[in-house]
């Protein structure tokens, strides 16, 4: 069996995640999606709710779980026999950072590839930062998330009837 791990920290899960993961799941017979439980980041949403996020996202696709980890990336791939670690490309500064890092993995585990998928372009631009920033400003991200991140950034940021009702993802447009 073929198997596949996709690791990051998803905060949250983008359709940009979504497109590399459906498109690494029908190159693997089974594709783990690892959601990293304390990367080097500030978070929006807790471990368990990054899971589930993902999962609701990726319902669909039968030959993906997901599953959380708090170790090194390639020992959690050895750990679930992976012999692929897949990583998305939107743009030439992220070959950078990816090529460093497939260079220490290649150190570390020669036998497990660093396979990387270019992002669809309508996706390119999109980071969960950069998503994060902009729904925090009031901007309808609805068209760069799947709707259950959707709902949950926004009750996330607008916990309080405070929050603009123009980023509510059930609001009708007028």
């Amino acid at each position: 069996m073929r198997i596949a791990l996709y690791p990051g920290s998803f905060d949250p899960v983008t359709k940009g995640h979504v497109d590399v993961a459906t498109r690494a799941a029908a190159l693997f017979d089974k594709l783990v999606i690892g959601v990293f439980d304390a990367p080097p980041k500030n978070l929006l949403f807790t471990t368990e709710e990054r899971v589930a996020l993902m999962k609701k996202a990726l319902a669909k696709v039968p030959n993906v779980t997901v599953e959380s980890y708090n170790c090194l990336t390639i020992e959690f791939a050895k750990r679930i026999g992976a012999k692929s670690i897949v990583r998305g490309l939107r743009m030439g500064s992220d070959f950078e950072r990816e090529f460093d890092m497939a260079l220490m993995n290649r150190k570390l585990a020669p036998d497990i590839e660093t396979i990387c998928l270019m992002s669809s372009a309508e996706f390119q631009f999109i980071s969960s930062s950069l998503l994060k920033e902009a729904a925090q400003g009031g901007g309808d991200v609805r068209v760069f998330v799947p709707e259950s991140s959707a709902i949950a950034l926004m009750k996330k940021l607008y916990r309080s009837s405070e929050g603009p009702a123009k980023v509510s993802p059930r609001r009708k447009r007028r």
